[in-house]
């Protein structure tokens, strides 16, 4: 017996050392890396899309292209099938080595936090140029795209900002605007393709 739970100790210990070194960060050379703010085009009369007991209506139209500033899997929780995971994205320059080099990122509970001794940018910038975005893959490739994602990276994504609820009266409400902070400033990410892309 001791024998198995040393072997099962050991296991979960390669397993995390290979999660980590999975998703090592990258440190990119300094230079804003995506200029371009995310593009919405909002749908007047959004599609629904049905995953499991749970109703997806689409909200808009959604395309960014950003640095990956932090992420966090959820593999435990009601939401974690539908959001396996989270990912804190920047643009303008808080996609800039040298601007976050300053910067504390961290993700817990759903929400992206920063902490700054001295600003490198204005606060507005930075709570209007990054945000925690819900990713919810559109098939398995997507998913296993999304897992292999790392800090520091450069991607592209397309897809739509979605709604989500089920029958029972639970929602859980997209952001339609990078302008806000706090609860329900997160956007919920209908992923259908994602890339990564060169610095």
């Amino acid at each position: 017996m001791r024998r198995l739970l040393l072997g099962a100790a050991a296991l979960l210990l390669c397993l995390g050392a290979l999660s980590h070194w999975r998703h090592r960060p990258l440190h990119p050379l300094p230079g804003v890396l995506a200029a371009d703010l995310p593009a919405q085009i909002d749908l007047d009369h959004g599609a629904q899309l049905q995953r499991g007991d749970i109703t997806l209506t689409t909200r808009a139209q959604f395309d960014i292209t950003a640095r990956v500033l932090s992420r966090k899997d959820y593999s435990w929780g009601a939401d974690a099938e539908l959001i396996p995971v989270d990912l804190a994205l920047g643009w303008g320059r808080m996609s800039d080595t040298d601007v976050l080099a300053k910067i504390d990122i961290s993700q817990s509970g759903r929400f992206y936090y920063w902490h700054v001794n001295e600003f490198p940018i204005p606060r507005r910038e930075i709570e209007t140029s990054s945000a925690n975005m819900h990713m919810i893959p559109a098939d398995p490739d997507v998913k296993r795209q999304l897992e292999q994602v790392r800090q520091g990276q450069l991607i592209h994504l397309q897809g739509f900002l979605v709604d989500a609820s089920r029958s029972d009266g639970w929602h859980w409400n997209t952001s339609m605007t990078r302008d806000d902070t706090g609860a329900g400033a997160c956007e919920l990410v209908y992923v259908e393709s994602i890339g990564v892309m060169a610095p």
